[in-house]
């Protein structure tokens, strides 16, 4: 049997657009943005924010006029040409699987804190084994579980935000007053301490921990309205992006001066819970991690195994990726993906200062290839849907075409940005990542090449036969 099947309910659908927003990337990654841009983080992450809501409303646009599992890879397909669509499916899929070794590799280090019997790596497998089986179950045991582990990092988050509010409000007894407080936002060196120009440092430290906004268009093709969902889950991100990544920012560095030693000791959300007097909030902070550790492992190996089976149909990979089990799932997209995972897990306890940092670096700046790929899709798309089927286009991009190409713009502004810094491998990021785009186009445009001349023979050969016959 071939072909996905929907069996992602919409209850699935709307938690995976949810909790696609909420990276451990937000729980981990935040104090090294807060100590760069102090309370001027939040204007990075707004900055971010808003890119990441026009890029989702580009592929909206998209994704409810034609639902695929190859979402962008399959819009860049038709509207800017096969290379293009191979090209960014394969650097997307190479990115999620560098992913699933990142956070195969975070989830083992805090289960071998609690459980040290077990060495690290071994960790690492077992994690990686158990999401594995449950992706190869069927698309509705990995939306369960999304779902579950989604859910528990909506409510933490929500519960963090009310009580922080409520501390930062001066009702929450216990709570030192005098560190708490909105005072915290401008009374420390000012709103920016470090001058504006950190407002931009601070974009290259968060703008990856947006990564997964897109899961809900790749998911959307097996759910039961692959429109309504797309629909729904683009409408509805800026009040999540606006909750929780700004809403619980705010409350941290209102909570504590951003100066604060311990948000860079302990990690921002864990020196906020202490600051509120919970205790053990270091181990809860770990649990909420290793949820969202489990939730990115569990949808990039689903995305990356989506990605590879569109590839497969469209014939850019291994047709066996395209072929689906009689529960409508793509065995060997998924196998093909954790093998790799499991090879960068290994390269990252063997080798981890230079393979698998280069395999980090060199995928670090896909995300921001995928936004821009998605904006001059969109340019060529609306063109095509409006002359076929202009009834599809059920969303629509703002100010379009401007607010393209101003978003286009702005994605080009910051990759340039990064390759003016130092300090925080930004530039060696962009140009690997660069490095790695260029193999993958180049081996694009061979194959398209091939395939050209392969056409024109097979022409030719047709041509001289019927001249044969009518001669």
């Amino acid at each position: 049997m071939t072909g996905l099947q929907a069996g992602l309910k919409n209850r699935h659908l709307s938690m995976i657009a949810i909790g696609g927003v909420i990276g451990a990337g937000l729980f981990v990654g935040s104090s090294s943005g807060i100590a760069t841009a102090g309370p001027g983080i939040l204007l990075s992450y707004a900055l971010v924010g808003t890119l990441v809501v026009l890029v989702m409303r580009m592929l909206g646009e998209m994704s409810a006029a034609n639902p695929t599992s190859g979402s962008f890879s399959a819009h860049a397909d038709r509207a800017l040409g096969r290379w293009a669509g191979f090209s960014i499916g394969w650097l997307y899929w190479f990115f999620w699987v560098v992913v699933l070794a990142v956070e195969a590799t975070a989830g083992a280090k805090i289960l071998e804190g609690w459980i040290p019997a077990v060495p690290q790596w071994g960790w690492a497998l077992i994690v990686m084994v158990v999401l594995t089986a449950t992706n190869l179950v069927s698309v509705g045991s990995y939306g369960e579980f999304e779902f579950w582990f989604a859910g528990i990092k909506v409510v933490a988050i929500g519960a963090f935000i009310v009580v922080g509010a409520l501390a930062v409000a001066g009702v929450l007894p216990g709570v030192d007053s005098d560190k708490a407080g909105l005072g915290n936002l401008t009374e420390h060196g000012g709103f920016l301490p470090h001058g504006p120009g950190a407002i931009l440092t601070g974009v290259l430290l968060v703008v990856f921990s947006f990564m997964g906004s897109e899961i809900a268009t790749l998911a959307a093709g097996e759910s039961e309205d692959p429109q309504r969902a797309v629909t729904k889950s683009t409408n509805s991100i800026i009040w999540r992006i606006a909750v929780f990544y700004l809403g619980s920012i705010l409350v941290v560095v209102s909570l504590l001066p951003w100066n604060d030693p311990s948000i860079k000791e302990k990690g921002s959300y864990v020196a906020a819970l202490d600051s509120l007097g919970i205790a053990h909030a270091g181990q809860i902070m770990n649990v909420i991690v290793l949820t969202s550790v489990l939730s990115c492992l569990n949808s990039g190996l689903y995305t990356a195994s989506r990605m590879a089976f569109s590839l497969g149909e469209r014939g850019d990979a291994p047709k066996a990726f395209a072929r689906t089990t009689s529960r409508g799932v793509p065995m060997a997209a998924i196998v093909a993906s954790v093998v790799f995972g499991f090879v960068a897990v290994f390269f990252n306890y063997r080798f981890p200062d230079s393979v698998f940092l280069f395999l980090v670096n060199s995928s670090g700046a896909v995300a921001l290839f995928v936004w821009l790929v998605i904006c001059f899709s969109q340019l060529r798309m609306r063109r095509i849907i409006q002359a076929e089927a202009p009834e599809k286009l059920v969303v629509r991009m703002w100010l379009y075409p401007y607010l393209t190409w101003a978003t286009a713009a702005l994605i080009v502004f910051v990759l340039g940005y990064m390759l003016t810094d130092t300090e925080h491998d930004g530039r060696e990021t962009v140009l690997l990542s660069l490095l790695v785009a260029a193999v993958v186009l180049v081996v694009a445009l061979v194959r398209e090449k091939v395939r050209g001349n392969r056409t024109a023979a097979g022409a030719a050969s047709v041509e001289a036969r019927d001249e044969v016959r009518t001669g």
